[in-house]
């Protein structure tokens, strides 16, 4: 059985764990470990987790509301720690104690029950990868920062059926708001942050091959609202807003199945 739980997604911080339960035992995979670490213990605890229950950590890039405490947690506990070459390059090649394991695109690796793959995606970070796990009969998705989904990232997706997806502004919301220019640009353009329609349409490409469930994150407090997500959602993937999940920024979510 596989499932999931954001602990947190949106510029504050971002943190999913992934469960799964096989023959070997239950495995937990951390994705991105963008709180401080008095907060990232808290919400484990709150999820009926302590940290020395993580088997992994995932960094998907060195963005500072993604990687966070990453190190501290992963020499405290003990824990090893993938990313890709770029993304330790750009956070100055610490020492990870040799906890460091360093994947590629397409490279899938095991975490006891998951089988994870991470693949490429457009953002402007220094190697960013965003992954899909799997347990062997189900796949789960997380894509979060980027600013257009490429041929090959539709390709990675397809046949998951559960989806974590960035549905980052509304476009309207952004041109409008408090954003200096700069800023602007750089959420709304290709290297960017995907916008809820662009968000949609991946989640419509990927779902005649199996996708049920999308749990929309990453989520700008300025420059979007859940409910505004929820509609835009609910009417490309032709199903009720009910069905669609939020990933709240402080809080994140609860336990679901992928």
């Amino acid at each position: 059985m596989l499932r999931f739980k954001s602990l947190g997604s949106g510029s504050t911080g971002n943190a999913t764990v992934v469960q799964a339960r096989g023959g070997t035992g239950i495995s937990h995979l951390l994705v991105d470990c963008g709180l401080g670490l008095p907060q990232l213990d808290k919400r484990l605890r709150l999820a009926g987790m302590l940290a020395d229950q993580i088997d992994a950590i995932f960094v998907t890039h060195e963005h500072g509301d993604h990687i966070g405490c990453a190190r501290q947690l992963a020499l405290r506990e003990r824990i090893p720690v993938y990313m890709s070459h770029g993304t330790y390059l750009a956070i100055g090649e610490p020492d990870f104690a040799g906890l460091l394991r360093i994947v590629c695109d397409s490279q899938t690796f095991e975490v006891g029950a998951l089988q994870v793959r991470p693949f490429t995606v457009p953002h402007d970070a220094r190697e960013p990868l965003q992954l899909t796990c799997g347990d062997g009969d189900v796949r789960f998705g997380i894509l979060t920062d980027l600013g257009h989904a490429t041929a090959h990232v539709l390709q990675q997706l397809a046949g998951c059926r559960s989806l974590l997806l960035e549905c980052n502004h509304d476009p309207q919301m952004l041109a409008t708001g408090s954003y200096p220019p700069f800023l602007k640009r750089r959420v709304g353009g290709a290297w960017g942050h995907l916008a809820n329609e662009a968000a949609a349409a991946i989640a419509l490409a990927i779902q005649p091959q199996g996708l049920n469930k999308v749990m929309a994150a990453h989520l700008s407090e300025q420059n979007n609202r859940p409910d505004v997500v929820r509609e835009v959602l609910a009417r490309t993937l032709g199903c009720s807003e009910a069905d669609i999940l939020v990933a709240d920024g402080p809080s994140g979510s609860d336990w679901h199945s992928a």
